[in-house]
């Protein structure tokens, strides 16, 4: 499994770094434009990410704009929604609107409130069917 990790807190992005770590590679950036990026040039290297673990609130770009982004790209290259990159909201925002957005306006696969516990992030990817 290939992941694409981005958190702007430095010791959130090292905790999911540690927890998926053993399930195959991680990159990590540090906002929503990194993201992108990091996500075009996997795109263009024929090596796309399984999985995009995406903070919310970023800055230059925050978690809801790349994610749309994200899954506009998708759409350009004819990716099938069942062959989209699993997206995964890990955040502290838990109002009914954002998660919402998140899904429904997003495109998103999965949503967690922060803090970010191993267990949970782990049943998450088992249920999307990634290990």
């Amino acid at each position: 499994m290939k992941t694409l990790i981005v958190e702007d807190d430095f010791i959130s992005r090292t905790i999911l770094k540690k927890i998926l770590s053993p399930f195959g590679s991680c990159d990590t950036v540090v906002n929503g434009k990194e993201a992108v990026e990091a996500f075009c040039f996997a795109k263009d290297e024929g090596s796309q990410y399984d999985l995009i673990c995406l903070d919310i609130m970023m800055p230059e770009m925050d978690g809801r704009e790349a994610l749309k982004i994200i899954r506009q790209k998708e759409k350009e290259h004819g990716v099938s929604p069942k062959d989209e990159a699993k997206i995964v909201m890990i955040t502290a925002l838990d109002t009914p609107k954002e998660v919402i957005d998140a899904y429904y306006k997003g495109g998103c696969s999965s949503y967690i409130v922060k803090p970010i516990q191993k267990a949970k992030i782990i049943g998450h990817i088992l249920d999307l069917g990634l290990v």
